[in-house]
């Protein structure tokens, strides 16, 4: 154990973070990610960091605040959290879970509260990591709660975990550096299109990518990863689209959820199962149009563990997400929430751009 940690605390630092001497890193996690924290902290100085803080959850933290904090609590902005989007260099989220459903009993106006007073911290957030004046990066740590809910022991979540992030190999960094390389094929060809189309059982919906980017996420952002993505020209989505995944937000599931979009204006909505924590969502500004687009490329994310972080790069599948559009691709829409929902296309999905097939049942032809 200590030695893979070494290599992924290298990997974050030295790839994801790209430390360099004089920044200012924040490192946010829970007690039980306490040992890659450690790691990290020591990779950061010896880097050449100037200051490295961190703020690690005790159990139930959240849940606690929401339970017992007053009104005037909630609107109340974290002043550190503010300080770092703000003026730190480097911020690495080190996902170690207790409980993977710990807020999902808070009430929808408390909850709502929250998220508004959080929003500038988050716009701030989007804002400084668009052009990497704050780099960013999002990983896991192995806890029994994200195992359980990925349906797994701990030994095999931590071998899942280490695998998808390459750190088996000699050099993981240089193992992320041809995935780099190999999708940046993919971001070229789309980058000189201007239209895209979904096609997959239950979905067939276009959106305009004219003056917009598609971005290769090869590992620095986010680790794992595995994905291509873009953020689509707000008003220029049109048509149906159903997500095969359960959606996962905030501890909340929602199962056979169908989106109708028109002029990209989500008009109507169905779910199978947790409708009413989608028809919640809908009521926060900015969600009811869609803030990315993309394909999952990981093809050794093989099966879903209900941790979006994996469960996006699934190779064979694609994604959109309601709300917050990326920055650094010219997106547009503003909101608190940022909300991705896959669909499965390896049973006959096609992808079109600017009317050229360019992807069949879960593959690349180009």
């Amino acid at each position: 154990m200590p030695s893979i940690l070494q290599k992924y605390a290298r990997l974050l630092t030295q790839y994801c973070l790209e430390v360099k001497p004089g920044d200012k890193v924040f490192i946010s996690s829970t007690l039980l990610g306490e040992p890659l924290v450690r790691e990290v902290y020591r990779e950061a100085y010896a880097a050449g960091a100037a200051l490295v803080e961190y703020d690690l959850a005790f159990r139930e933290r959240e849940r606690t605040m929401m339970e017992n904090a007053s009104d005037d609590a909630l609107r109340t902005p974290p002043v550190f959290t503010k300080l770092v989007m703000e003026t730190f260099d480097c911020y690495l989220n080190i996902r170690a879970p207790y409980n993977l459903r710990e807020t999902s009993g808070a009430g929808v106006e408390r909850a709502q509260l929250r998220s508004e007073t959080l929003a500038p911290v988050s716009k701030t957030y989007f804002e400084r990591t668009a052009d990497r004046r704050l780099k960013r990066n999002l990983c896991q740590y192995p806890t029994d709660a994200a195992a359980q809910e990925a349906g797994m022991g701990l030994a095999e979540y931590e071998q899942f975990v280490f695998g998808a992030c390459k750190l088996f190999t000699d050099d993981p960094e240089a193992a992320w550096l041809r995935v780099r390389a190999s999708q940046q094929r993919i971001v070229d060809h789309l980058n000189r299109c201007k239209t895209v189309r979904y096609v997959a059982d239950g979905t067939d919906i276009s959106f305009s990518t004219q003056g917009r980017i598609w971005m290769n996420s090869d590992g620095q952002t986010n680790m794992p990863s595995g994905e291509v993505y873009t953020s689509p020209v707000e008003d220029a989505v049109n048509g149906t689209v159903y997500f095969s995944y359960p959606c996962i937000y905030q501890g909340n599931e929602v199962e056979g959820v169908t989106l109708w979009v028109k002029d990209g204006l989500i008009e109507r909505w169905e779910a199978k199962r947790g409708k009413e924590f989608l028809d919640y969502i809908f009521t926060i500004p900015g969600t009811r149009r869609f803030g990315e687009a993309a394909i999952g490329t990981n093809y050794d994310i093989n099966r879903m563990t209900k941790n979006i972080l994996f469960d996006e790069k699934i190779g064979g599948t694609i994604h959109m997400a309601i709300g917050q559009s990326y920055l650094q691709t010219g997106g547009k829409n503003e909101s608190a929430v940022h909300w991705d929902m896959i669909t499965d296309m390896k049973q006959g999905g096609v992808i079109w751009a600017d009317d050229e097939k360019i992807y069949e049942s879960g593959k690349f032809l180009i």
